[in-house]
């Protein structure tokens, strides 16, 4: 098995940041990359690398989106005081962020075992990119979308959350998939990218935990053994790339042009299958 070296983590850390966000899977990317460079994904560094790199594109969800959460955490500590007029609709997006949230943690940990084994799959890996391809290409039948929040039903958000959930496999874009089950329902563009990355920030959390979990199964010598430098540069590249391809997205999504992004799902799912 390789070593996780600068160049190594570098690569991973632009591949993380670039597909945690662009409709074409993060974890199907990483995977298939994992496998090629002959790492192991279980080693020390590698379970510490992956926990790292995804909190490193949560950070940066925080960093796009900071102006729309401050005014969301403003808006519900308004209501929670009476101190906003109106209808309750900062409470109303927390509930249905809640109702995504259940089916997604309530199913990632049900079928954890199997989630994982489909990552030591090429197959499967390149089945669910074509899947993904195809989610996105339907995109081009779907008119522009024109409910906002207060149309939004707690069980659109509970399916787009078990959608979220089947994203686990390698290969399902969690970001395309959650975005194009909104934009079926007919959710405005800019609702339907913002509440995919609201109900991320759970996820992504919930998935580093468990990792966590598993670092401290480790011995300390395994531990005292890990090489920190080329984890942290890693994740700080993850981070930088991340800002980017969030904001690439949301411009995609704005000017309708998310399907574009199928042709190369397909294109790595079809040369993913035929074992290159």
């Amino acid at each position: 098995m390789s070593e996780l070296d600068y160049l190594t983590a570098a690569l991973l850390g632009v591949l993380q940041g670039l597909t945690e966000f662009l409709p074409i899977s993060s974890s199907g990317h990483l995977a298939l990359t994992q496998r090629w460079l002959d790492l192991d994904p279980q080693s020390p560094p590698m379970l510490l690398f992956d926990v790292l790199v995804h909190l490193g594109t949560l950070v940066a969800v925080m960093i796009v989106f900071r102006r729309t959460a401050f005014r969301f955490c403003r808006r519900l500590y308004g209501e929670a005081t009476g101190a906003s007029s109106g209808r309750p609709c900062a409470w109303w997006i927390a509930l249905l962020a809640i109702a995504a949230t259940i089916p997604t943690g309530v199913i990632g940990l049900l079928f954890k075992e199997h989630f994982e084994a489909a990552f030591g799959s090429p197959r499967a890996i390149g089945t669910c990119l074509i899947v993904t391809g195809c989610l996105l290409i339907a995109l081009v039948k779907v008119p522009r979308g024109r409910r906002g929040w207060r149309a939004i039903r707690w069980w659109e958000a509970a399916l787009i959350g078990l959608v979220q959930a089947i994203a686990i496999l390698p290969g399902i874009s969690r970001s395309g998939s959650t975005i194009c089950v909104a934009s079926y329902f007919g959710w405005r563009r800019r609702w339907a990218a913002e509440f995919s990355f609201l109900i991320a920030v759970p996820a992504i959390v919930g998935g580093a935990i468990l990792k966590i979990k598993d670092t401290f199964e480790l011995s300390p010598d395994a531990l005292q053994a890990i090489n920190w430098g080329p984890i942290l540069f890693g994740s700080a590249v993850s981070l930088v790339v991340g800002v980017f391809a969030l904001r690439l997205l949301l411009q995609a999504v704005r000017r309708a042009r998310l399907h574009y992004f199928a042709y190369y799902c397909w294109l790595i799912g079809v040369l993913t299958l035929v074992g290159l």
